[in-house]
Formats: structure tokens, C-alpha cells, sequence
């Protein structure tokens, strides 16, 4: 036979309270004053059903849940602030099925739903299953005390297992709420291994992240740690931290040195990498060597070139007596110059023979432009290295005489005098003069391509940021293939006006004095 009751009712936020549950909660609502204070002065029982919507102050009847729990009041407590903390133990399932407002509270009459008596046969297998999912699922929970939820559950009744295990779950209220709405014992208890299972699972995955992170922390401590111990060793020992203060002074250097983008970003890559090596190790040399190259090199240091062609010739005459053809290819070749706002770097070679004034007006050259003079001496290279610079692979590695002299001129736009071209060799390191080609092409040394820098390419003409105006190289060329081929040619004879294999030329006509050289263009 159904039994229905009459009793006032507290609306719960966020809270499900269960069949033989000990719940305690504070109420402060008006509302939910008075039903509390009416069942005071009857039997102590109230019906308790939570909201749908915990935000809303006043429920209605459509904003409360059907489906509750009776409930026998243990104690209660008014506090100073008028609110009462009530102490409430879940008797039995109750559905309500009429309401009515009642001096300012509601009274609901509830039909209360009998426990189903399952026999033993059919719940010791799904009630031992749920146990050791639940003990799993404390032992995994930082909120659960382990003892006391065991000894909770040791019980022999399905149903106040079911309960008692989802008044312990930390799930949502729409959770809760579908297990206390489903009667039967065995079918509650197959639901709450469900729910224990996917509980179970994602605390393993928590703990299994957690594990890692805290080994991540504890690795990170003891390295501080140490390093801390390190650098209190070294002060008492009244030593520095030289790789600290190193790290330091060379971020700095990076910053102050004013490198292109991307080869700025590569020194960091680089200064990280040094970091992480041991100081002593082989590795730590050659990054720190390759780090202060990339420091010392004058990426943004040029010098202002002189387009004065009259200054220009003033002192090419000051410089040297006669060579007047020689001369007037020179201004011809600035005055291009002045005329090409961004010029490309074009090569001008001297040939001829020993001691005919080569060198000396590659460096008037450079004094007309204004601009730092740098010698190389080609004679007796073998090795392409010497040019394109060493793979960064061994402690011994160094860049190419290119940017060796760039950095020695301290500009980004000197004037390169690539001197003896005609006595470079080869052998089984390779062919420097085909290395000297992408040096000599005015359409390829935009951008020479050193191997030391790791594939950077170190500017050489005037176009882009941080690249110079335009580097004229001198040099002597005295055979043909293709260097020559990317050369103007201004030629300059001996003083006796023979070449040295023999050959005459007349200087007679040509305006010039027999002890002054022959000039050919």
C-alpha cells in the first residue's frame, strides 16, 4: 500500500541528500526558515529536493527536482547572523506529487517509495565489484579519508551500499540526482560502476600527470639547488661564476652587436645550447669561438663613402706620377658610382707585371672612396676553406679569409684588395679559384655564403639593411678563364714597356715618356 506524507520543504543548492546520510548545510532563505521551523515544532521531519538552478534565491515548484529524500532533523543551531546550520540524516525516497504555499513556505505531500529487497544470490557479485572500485576510487581521491569510507561501505544491504557510495562520489548534481531517482537497488549499484569506472580512470590519468610533473619540479629543485651550492662553493673559495657571468656578458654583446634578424636568433640558439654544456667540454668551444665571431663581426658599421670625383682625383695624382689611362678608367669607375644610387659590387682587376703600382692604387682606391682598405694575399692557397671558410665540426674551425678580413677592416664595407690571383693552386682540398668565383661575380657576392657561419650569408654589396654601400675589390689576374671573365681589365705594363714574356708594344705616339709605363685598357 502507497504511503504519503505531509511535510514542509527545503529547496538544497547544489546538494543531493541520500537515504542514511548524515548531511549538514546552513538556511538562510526566509522560505526555507519557516519549513524548517515548522517541522521543529511537529516530528522533525522535513523533505529535502535539490534545484534545478542553484542561482535562483526564490524556487518555484518548476525550479525543484520531483524526486527528494525524507529526512529526520538531528540538530539544530541558530547562528548570530539569523541563519540556522541544521544537521539532517536521510531516512527514505520520496516523490513529491502536490504542493501547497503555506504562511510563506511550501508544504508538499510526498508518496514515500519502499526499498525493493534484492536477495543475496543477485547482488554479491555487482556489490563486491562495486566495492573495489570505490576503494580504488578513494585510494585515489585526495579528499576521501581511506578508513573511514571503507568502514562505510562494509555493509551487507545493496541498497544502502548504493547510497552510501553516491553520497561519497564527487560528480555532478545532474549525477546525483539520476541515482537517487532510480529505485532499484541492483540497477543502482550497475550504475555507479559505471560512473566509479570513468571516475576511476580519469583520478589514474591526474595521478599519472601529477607524478610527472612533480618529478619535472623535483629535477628542476635539485638542479637549482646545486647550482645555488655551486655558486656558494665558488664565492667562499672567493672564485666568480664564470659560466654565469659569461652567459651574461655574451646576451649583452648580442643585443649590443645589432645583428640582422635571423642571425640574431641564432646566436640566442646558440648561447642557449652553451648553457646546457658542461664549461670544459669540446662542444662548449666551439659554440663560444662561434658566438664570438658572430659578436666581432661589424654588422652594422659602414663607412661613408666619398662620391667627390675632383677629391678623387686630386688623389690618384698625389698617389702616383703618369698611369694616366689607368687613371681615367679609375674616375670613370667611381663616377658610375655617383651616377647608380644602390651600385652593384663591382670588381676592378690590375694586371701586370711586379712592382708596376698594383697594391698602391688599390689603396689610393680606398682613400678616394673614403673607405677601410683590407689586403689578401692569395699566393699559395690550396684549400677552398680558405676562402668559403671551415664546416663548424671541430674545435679548429674558423671562417674564411673573407670574413676574416671583414672583421679585421671592422666595416661592413671595405675596400678588399684580393692580391697574387694568378699564383692560387689547387690539389685535393679542392679548387679555391672556383670559390673566388661567387666572390668576383658582381650577380652572386650580394650575399657570400660562408661555411663557418653555419649557412649565414655575409653581406657584400649595398642592397638590404646592414649591408655595405658596395665592396670594390683590386686584385692581379694574370690568366684567363672565367675570374677574368667577370673583371674590368685595366692593364698596366712594365716601366720598360715589354711584358715579361718578351712581347713589345710601342709606346711611340701615345703622348707617353719611354720611362713611364705603357698603358692598356
Amino acid at each position: 500500500m502507497d504511503q504519503y506524507e505531509t511535510l514542509p520543504i527545503v529547496p538544497l543548492r547544489d546538494v543531493v541528500v541520500f537515504p542514511h546520510m548524515m548531511m549538514p548545510f546552513v538556511i538562510g532563505r526566509p522560505s526555507s526558515t519557516r519549513a524548517l521551523e515548522h517541522a521543529l515544532t511537529t516530528d522533525k521531519r522535513i523533505f529535502l529536493a535539490a534545484q534545478h538552478d542553484a542561482a535562483i534565491d526564490d524556487p518555484q515548484p518548476a525550479d525543484i527536482y520531483t524526486m527528494g529524500c525524507v529526512a529526520n532533523i538531528v540538530q539544530s543551531l541558530k547562528l548570530p547572523d539569523g541563519n540556522i546550520k541544521v544537521l539532517v540524516e536521510g531516512a527514505e525516497r520520496a516523490r513529491a506529487v502536490e504542493w501547497k504555499e503555506d504562511k510563506g513556505f511550501y508544504r508538499v505531500t510526498v508518496k514515500v517509495l519502499p526499498k525493493k529487497a534484492e536477495g543475496p544470490p543477485d547482488a554479491d557479485g555487482v556489490m563486491s565489484r562495486v566495492v573495489t572500485l570505490f576503494e580504488q576510487y578513494v585510494k585515489l581521491s585526495n579528499t576521501l579519508q581511506y578508513d573511514a569510507m571503507i568502514a562505510a561501505v562494509r555493509v551487507d544491504d545493496p541498497s544502502r551500499l548504493a547510497d552510501t557510495i553516491a553520497a561519497h562520489l564527487q560528480v555532478g548534481i545532474e549525477e546525483k540526482q539520476n541515482l537517487l531517482e532510480i529505485v532499484a537497488p541492483l540497477e543502482r549499484l550497475a550504475r555507479i560502476v559505471t560512473v566509479l569506472e570513468a571516475e576511476v580512470d580519469k583520478l589514474q590519468v591526474d595521478r599519472r600527470i601529477q607524478s610527472r610533473v612533480k618529478k619535472q619540479m623535483e629535477k628542476a629543485q635539485k638542479e637549482y639547488y646545486l647550482n645555488e651550492k655551486m655558486k656558494a662553493i665558488q664565492r667562499e673559495l672567493g672564485r666568480k661564476d664564470e659560466k654565469g657571468n659569461e652567459g651574461d656578458d655574451l646576451k649583452k654583446k648580442i643585443a649590443q652587436a645589432r645583428m640582422p634578424k635571423e642571425i640574431e636568433k641564432k646566436a640566442i640558439d646558440e648561447l642557449k645550447r652553451l648553457d646546457a654544456m658542461p664549461p670544459m667540454s669540446a662542444e662548449a668551444t666551439v659554440s663560444r669561438n662561434y658566438l664570438d665571431w658572430l659578436i666581432a663581426m661589424p654588422w652594422h658599421k659602414k663607412t661613408k663613402e666619398s662620391r667627390d670625383l675632383k677629391r678623387a682625383e686630386t688623389i690618384l695624382h698625389e698617389d702616383h706620377f703618369g698611369l694616366e689611362k689607368i687613371k681615367e678608367r679609375i674616375i670613370e669607375f667611381l663616377a658610375v658610382r655617383v651616377l647608380v644610387k644602390k651600385p652593384k659590387a663591382t670588381i676592378l682587376t690590375l694586371a701586370g707585371p711586379p712592382g708596376v703600382g698594383k697594391t698602391s692604387l688599390a689603396r689610393s682606391i680606398a682613400r678616394a672612396m673614403n673607405r677601410k682598405f683590407v689586403r689578401l694575399s692569395l699566393g699559395g692557397v690550396r684549400d677552398e676553406a680558405e676562402i668559403r671558410g671551415h664546416r663548424r665540426t671541430y674545435i679548429g674551425a674558423f671562417p674564411g679569409q673573407i670574413i676574416q678580413m671583414m672583421k679585421k677592416a671592422g666595416t661592413m664595407n671595405p675596400v678588399f684588395l684580393l692580391d697574387e690571383v694568378d699564383k692560387m693552386s689547387m690539389d685535393f682540398r679542392g679548387d679555391p679559384s672556383a670559390a673566388l668565383l661567387e666572390v668576383l661575380d658582381p650577380e652572386q657576392n650580394g650575399t657570400f655564403l660562408d661555411h663557418y657561419l653555419d649557412g649565414q650569408r655575409a653581406p657584400l654589396d649595398s642592397a638590404g639593411p646592414a649591408r655595405p654601400h658596395g665592396s670594390a675589390a683590386a686584385g692581379r689576374l694574370h690568366r684567363d678563364g672565367e675570374d677574368g671573365d667577370r673583371q674590368a681589365l685595366p692593364r698596366s705594363e712594365s716601366y720598360r714597356g715589354r711584358r715579361s714574356h718578351g712581347q713589345e708594344y710601342s709606346d711611340q705616339g701615345r703622348g707617353v715618356p719611354d720611362d713611364h709605363p705603357a698603358l692598356h685598357t
